[in-house]
């Protein structure tokens, strides 16, 4: 099978790629994470076999992968995964990862094992080398304040990690609540992995986006097939597969979580009456701003004085994807400024509309996910 660096060269060959000093940089030290990772352990010398010790190479240095939305952050880590030659390996999303080690601390301090933080990292470390993570952001509060200790425990149990974001180790939890307990984990990040920037000219995000359109209406078959084509173009995946799309879980705090029926890649999809027809405030919607680059949202429909609760959530909702420069895509009963033309608010509305439409230009497609320093 042709390893990583001859499957990347292959791709910009071909013009699937353009040429990119900065990937080019990054699939070379992917490359060299493999070789280290394949390598086999030194041989023992005759008295190490006779006394049970032996030489020890340090594990490998992780790596951490950072840039902008579309840069091709995801299409490494799938040629780094896809060509690494060892079984002990694992790629997971790192929202799952995380709601997955909430659960298995859980059952280890029901079970009374000490220090059950330590016990979990251990245990998942056990037969895994190599952990790849897509999309790292940090969003919940009891995650931030364990990810220091429960990573300091994987990889000194020899597990190397390999990550992907949209921000650099220094602006993960920005501004979050209690982050100096996050500031442990950010050390070991820059202490024990390579930081490399990925921020090149080429958005292939817009590029496999190009020519949909991001409002459609009316609601109908022709409108969700636009909207599931840009989740396919999205996120890779293939429409055969359609029926097995993955859903998540979004930590809003507080022990709430919100249920999100597809949700791959940074890309999330949700519905009006979901986000909108229940009782959710400016928090929730900061949560999913922040989780999602990119965000399909359906059912929109027209709204008049009895649905004011609905267009105040909804004003809301959009002003978090607008402040985060969040993509929208959505099906709509009708165009933005038919949306909602009296009631409570129908005044104030109009600036929704104004947002709407900007968020629909080409300028405003082309900027980074993230809120503008």
């Amino acid at each position: 099978m042709p390893g990583l660096l001859a499957r990347y060269d292959a791709l910009v060959a071909s013009g699937e790629l353009r040429a990119d000093p900065d990937q080019r940089a990054a699939a070379e030290r992917l490359a060299r994470l493999q070789d280290e990772l394949e390598a086999p352990p030194p041989p023992r010398r005759w008295y190490a076999a006779i006394l049970g010790s032996g030489p020890t190479a340090p594990d490998p240095r992780g790596v951490y992968l950072w840039g902008g939305v579309g840069r091709g952050k995801s299409m490494l880590m799938d040629l780094f995964v896809d060509t690494l030659a060892l079984s002990e390996k694992r790629r997971v999303h790192f929202h799952a990862f995380m709601l997955e080690v909430d659960r298995r601390i859980a059952e280890a301090r029901k079970a009374q094992l000490k220090d059950p933080l330590v016990a979990v990292a251990q245990d998942m470390a056990a037969g895994l080398k190599c952990l790849a993570f897509d999309e790292m952001v940090v969003t919940n509060t009891a995650d931030a304040a364990i990810m220091g200790r429960f990573f300091t425990a994987l990889m000194e149990a020899g597990t190397v990690i390999v990550t992907t974001s949209n921000r650099p180790p220094r602006d993960l939890y920005k501004d979050g609540l209690n982050r100096s307990l996050f500031l442990p984990f950010i050390d070991l990040v820059e202490r024990r992995m390579d930081v490399l920037s990925l921020n090149g000219p080429t958005d292939y995000r817009l590029d496999r986006i190009g020519g949909l359109a991001m409002w459609h209406a009316p609601l109908g078959d022709a409108a969700t097939a636009q909207v599931r084509e840009a989740f396919f173009r999205l996120t890779d995946f293939e429409p055969e597969d359609a029926a097995h799309v993955p859903s998540g879980e979004l930590d809003l705090g507080g022990g709430r979580t919100l249920y999100v029926p597809k949700s791959l890649k940074g890309v999330g999809v949700f519905s009006f009456r979901k986000l909108c027809g229940e009782n959710r405030g400016a928090a929730d919607y900061l949560a999913i701003a922040q989780a999602f680059h990119t965000v399909i949202l359906v059912g929109i429909p027209k709204m008049g004085p009895e649905n004011r609760n609905e267009a105040i959530r909804f004003t809301k909702l959009i002003d978090a994807l607008y402040e985060h420069r969040v993509k929208l895509f959505v099906t709509a009963a009708a165009a933005p400024e038919d949306l909602y033309q009296s009631g409570d608010g129908a005044f104030e509305f109009e600036r929704t509309v104004s947002r709407l439409n900007e968020m629909q230009s080409e300028e405003y497609m082309a900027l980074g996910h993230g809120v503008e320093n």
